[in-house]
């Protein structure tokens, strides 16, 4: 790529304009540059320096130190993580070793994933991100749940900078199809000018209820990347350039392996919660992803040489309440931000002596005990819950050989209390709708890749073949022990999805009978655990795969990588 010193005048002053204008909206906006007292003076490139970039991401609102799944040695084990007031005090901790040259970065999904997220629609979550003092924010998927007023409102309360180079207002919109956030963010730091552009997963309106992101315009990353690399480099003059991302692992290890994305030096991403732990090097680029729920934090050293990265170390740490105390300050608020609900959300509505966990990717215990529920309460012949990736796990207290759920991890297991909904479906359409959601699962396009995990279902059995073409996954099904009858019409409820036409129930399209049932999924739950508890909800291989395990934990294939 040629730089500006080798263009001539007209060619240069052309460039700028374009970039100005079609890269930036009609105005100077979206350019921001933190510290206007550095800003005005460019660094000494020729001094060596290092800074620090500390990154969180999907907290999903989880305010207090909870129960961790990690897979060690073939085996789930559990361990207490997390806890605001414990990740503030971890990330002060490493402040003070670099305090000039220390960032700290969240990458989405803070707002939503809990009962007083939920409750609240994000505004109690407001004051405790503000306690972090983040220098930079990104929207996730989950950001827009409470529809587009209120994540401006969200996102616009928060002091950290907002970056998403790929989120427009709609053009019947007032606001004229333009960017809802700057696309990038300039930073100077330890001799170098550092750049950050960002990006949310373009796929929101399918993966979620289409009501929830109603005004809102995505595309993918790579329609845009390549022109902001240049203009950071070309134009802002930027030596180190970072794409933070909301798009989850495998579409993040395919922009790496995307020409668009040469002369980025990382993508700091996020969304399916995988816990990187050695940079991936795709062919352009590396790739780090840093867990969820606040049980981990990112940490990357840069050595900068000449305005560039010379070197880098990173590290993915636990964020162990036995290391680092709560921080005193923080946990007051995170109390009083709680109190109005405290009583409410600690009652017991069930048991369990199992672990209610979810970070397997085709079958968890969790949804099996959500179908297992919502199958005994509507007695249809299948029963059907959306491939969700977020909840903390619950362990077994193994001195009391039980766990407690309360309506709190109720709202953790179901942030979004959505009403019953059923129909009929043809046995074709089943199988049809099977191979779209394998397709949204594994897809060989990383792009198309949804980034939950597989659909989850009571009263079904599913195997199929995970490399196979699209189409072509589907090996059999059974509906209560008996083969798919490609004629038959089977009932089927699952979850209103906001927006959706009303023939179309859990994205399946034209549903014979479409009724809604007047009945809250929260309520479902209870009832079955009034009911059944003490439940012991486990593995029970409702779908399975001819070349992956049973308890796949990841959606990425073809690296190193593993979860653990």
């Amino acid at each position: 790529m040629s730089s500006l010193k080798n263009m001539d005048t007209n060619s240069r002053r052309e460039f700028l304009k374009k970039a100005a204008l079609a890269g930036m909206g009609t105005t100077l906006g979206p350019v921001v540059i933190a510290g206007t007292n550095e800003a005005a003076k460019r660094p000494d490139n020729s001094l060596p320096g290092r800074f620090t970039i500390l990154y969180t991401s999907d907290i999903h609102a989880q305010l207090y130190t909870h129960d961790e799944f990690f897979w060690e040695n073939g085996k789930a084990v559990y361990r207490k993580r997390g806890g605001l007031a414990v990740l503030k005090t971890m990330i002060n901790h490493f402040r003070k070793q670099n305090p000039a040259n220390t960032l700290l970065l969240d990458g989405g999904d803070y707002f939503h994933g809990s009962a007083v997220a939920s409750l609240t629609e994000g505004e109690a979550l407001i004051p405790l991100l503000n306690d972090f003092y983040y220098d930079l924010i990104l929207p996730g998927n989950w950001e827009v749940v409470y529809k587009k007023k209120k994540m401006l409102y969200d996102m616009g309360h928060a002091t950290a900078a907002k970056i998403c180079a790929n989120m427009w207002h709609k053009t019947n919109d007032a606001d004229n199809g333009e960017l809802i956030y700057p696309p990038y963010w300039v930073k100077y730091i330890a001799g170098a000018k550092v750049g950050f552009i960002g990006y949310t997963d373009h796929l929101i309106p399918k993966r979620q209820s289409p009501a929830y992101s109603e005004g809102i315009r995505f595309e993918h990353a790579d329609f845009n990347v390549a022109k902001y690399i240049r203009l950071l480099k070309e134009v802002e003059g930027c030596g180190i350039i970072f794409i933070v991302t909301h798009m989850g692992l495998a579409q993040q290890v395919g922009l790496a392996n995307n020409p668009a994305a040469e002369g980025a030096d990382f993508i700091l991403g996020a969304d399916t919660h995988e816990r990187v732990r050695v940079p991936i090097q795709g062919k352009y680029t590396k790739v780090v992803e840093c867990g969820a729920f606040g049980s981990f934090l990112g940490k990357l050293d840069i050595e900068v040489e000449d305005g560039k990265m010379k070197s880098y170390t990173y590290q993915l740490l636990d964020v162990d309440p036995l290391k680092y105390p709560v921080d005193k300050k923080l946990q007051s608020k995170v109390d009083k931000a709680s109190a109005p609900f405290r009583e409410e959300l600690s009652k017991v509505i069930g048991t369990t002596t199992t672990p209610l966990v979810r970070y397997f990717v085709m079958e968890t215990p969790m949804d099996n005990l959500i179908t297992d529920a919502i199958h005994w309460k509507f007695k249809t012949d299948i029963a059907l819950s959306n491939g969700f990736r977020f909840c903390q796990p619950l362990a077994v207290d193994p001195k009391k050989g039980k766990a407690e759920i309360t309506k709190e991890f109720l709202w953790n297991m179901l942030p979004v209390d959505s009403e019953a909904k059923t129909g009929m479906v043809s046995g074709k359409q089943l199988l049809d709708w099977l191979e779209k959601e394998l397709q949204n699962a594994f897809a060989k396009d990383p792009s198309k890749r949804f980034g939950g995990w597989f659909v989850r279902f009571a009263g079904m059995e599913v195997n199929f073949t995970i490399g196979n073409e699209f189409g072509k996954r589907v090996n059999w099904v059974k509906i209560k022990g008996d083969a798919l009858d490609l004629s038959k019409e089977y009932s089927i409820v699952a979850c209103e999805r906001e927006g959706d036409p009303d023939d179309t129930l859990c994205r399946i399209e034209k549903v014979k009978n479409p009724r809604k049932l007047g009945v809250l999924m929260h309520k479902v739950i209870e009832e079955y655990l009034a009911t059944h508890s003490p439940v012991s909800p486990k593995l029970e291989m409702r779908a399975t795969a001819t070349d992956q395990p049973h308890t796949l934990l990841t959606q990425l294939q073809g690296t190193t990588y593993e979860f653990r």
